[in-house]
C-alpha cells in the first residue's frame, strides 16, 4: 500500500487546526506543517499531531510555501489541506478505502472541494481540486496566490469533498495586495494568474481595471475554455455595474459559443431578462438551466444552486409578475425541495397563503 503525507501551511490558526488536523489524521502516514510566521498557539496544537513542523519566512507567494512543504514530505502521495478545511466522515472512509487498492500508476487524484454552503450546511459552490498528487518531479506548485499544480498523467477523480469551513473572517485584501507587489517587481503571470488577478480586481469594485485584464486573458491561448466562460461573465458583470447593459448581455451571449452552455451562464442570462420586465424570455433561460447538469468534471465554478434552486425560485417570481399564480406556485414548490429552509422559499409561501 502506498504511504500518503499531510502538506499544510499555516499562520495563526490556533481556532481551526484541530478540527483540520483530527479530521485527517488516521488517513495519514505523516503530517507536515510548515509554519509560516504564527503568533498564537498554532505551533502547540500542530506539536499533538506531528513533530515534522518548520518555519518558512513569508515572500508573499504561495506557491513557494507550498513546495517547501512538499519538499519536506517522504509519502508516495502528498495530500494538501488548508487549515480551515475539513475531511468529512464519509470523505475519509472513501480514501482511506481507496489507498487501499490505489493503482500505483495513478499519478493525480482530484477531490471536489466545497467553499458556500446554504442554510442547512448543504454545499452551493464547488470546482474540483488535485487534492493528492505522486510525490514526483511533476508535482510543482506555482502562482504566488490561487496556486496550482497542473495535472498530469494518470487522473483518478472521487466523490470524497473537502468542506471549506472558515470561523472568521479572512484579509480580504491579502491577494490584491500580494499580485500588485508581484506586478511592481516585474512578475509576468501566466493565463491562469491573469484570469484570477481580473477577478480580484472585480471584487475590490475596480470594474473598469478588471474588464481590461480579463479581456487581455481571453486573447491568451493558453486560457483553458472554462476560464473563458468564467472571464466572460465577469466582464459582463463590470459592464453592468458601468451601465453597460447591451455590452454585458453581449459578453453573456459570447459566453455562449464556446463550449456548451452552462446553467451558470443561463441564470445569467434569464437574470438579464428578469430584471428589464421581459419575463417570458427570462422563463427560457431559467427552464434552459433547469434542463443541464452540474458539470463538475471540467474543473470550473459549479454554482449548484443555479441547476435546481435559483431557476426554480425565479420562476416563481416570471411566472407571478405574468399573472400565471398556479405556476409560480409550482415553481416556489420546487425550489423548496432543493433548500426547505431558504427565506426566499420561506417568504414566497408566506406570500402564497401557506404559512405554518
Amino acid at each position: 500500500m502506498s504511504s500518503w503525507s499531510l502538506c499544510m501551511i499555516v499562520k495563526n490558526e490556533e481556532d481551526v487546526l484541530e478540527r483540520c488536523l483530527s479530521s485527517i489524521r488516521e488517513l495519514m502516514d505523516e503530517i507536515i506543517i510548515v509554519d509560516t510566521g504564527s503568533e498564537d498557539g498554532t505551533k502547540k496544537i500542530a506539536e499533538r499531531f506531528t513533530d515534522q513542523i518548520y518555519d518558512f519566512s513569508w515572500k508573499d507567494d504561495f506557491a513557494a510555501a507550498r513546495n517547501f512543504s512538499f519538499s519536506r514530505a517522504s509519502g508516495d502521495y502528498l495530500m494538501w489541506l488548508d487549515a480551515d478545511d475539513i475531511l468529512p466522515e464519509r470523505s475519509l472512509c472513501l480514501l482511506a478505502e481507496e489507498k487501499e487498492r490505489l493503482d500505483p500508476k495513478t499519478d493525480v487524484i482530484m477531490l471536489p472541494y466545497q467553499t458556500a454552503f446554504d442554510e442547512t450546511g448543504n454545499p452551493v459552490f464547488t470546482y474540483e481540486r488535485e487534492r493528492i498528487v505522486r510525490n514526483c518531479s511533476r508535482s510543482v506548485w506555482i502562482g504566488p496566490v490561487h496556486e496550482v499544480i497542473v495535472p498530469f498523467g494518470n487522473i483518478l477523480r472521487l466523490e470524497a469533498p473537502v468542506r471549506h469551513e472558515k470561523k472568521r473572517p479572512g484579509d480580504s485584501g491579502r491577494n490584491l495586495r500580494i499580485y500588485e507587489r508581484q506586478l511592481a517587481n516585474g512578475w509576468k503571470p501566466d493565463a491562469r494568474q491573469q484570469y484570477y488577478y481580473g477577478r480580484e480586481l472585480y471584487y475590490h469594485g475596480r470594474y473598469k481595471e478588471a474588464e481590461e485584464v480579463l479581456s487581455r486573458f481571453l486573447k491568451n491561448p493558453d486560457a483553458w475554455i472554462i476560464n473563458r466562460v468564467e472571464a466572460l461573465r465577469l466582464i459582463a458583470y463590470c459592464r453592468y455595474r458601468q451601465d453597460r447593459e447591451e455590452e454585458a448581455l453581449e459578453a453573456l451571449l459570447r459566453a455562449l459559443t464556446l463550449d456548451t452552455p452552462r446553467a451558470e451562464i443561463c441564470c445569467d442570462l434569464g437574470r438579464h431578462f428578469l430584471d428589464r420586465g421581459k419575463y417570458e424570455t427570462a422563463v427560457f433561460w431559467y427552464q434552459a438551466a433547469l434542463s443541464l447538469p452540474a458539470r463538475m468534471e471540467e474543473g470550473g465554478f459549479v454554482e449548484k444552486d443555479c441547476c435546481g434552486f435559483l431557476p426554480c425560485i425565479q420562476l416563481c417570481v416570471c411566472f407571478d409578475r405574468l399573472g400565471d399564480r398556479r405556476r409560480a406556485e409550482e415553481y416556489n414548490e420546487r425550489a423548496g425541495r432543493y433548500r426547505p429552509q431558504s427565506p426566499y422559499y420561506l417568504q414566497n409561501q408566506r406570500y402564497f397563503g401557506h404559512e405554518e
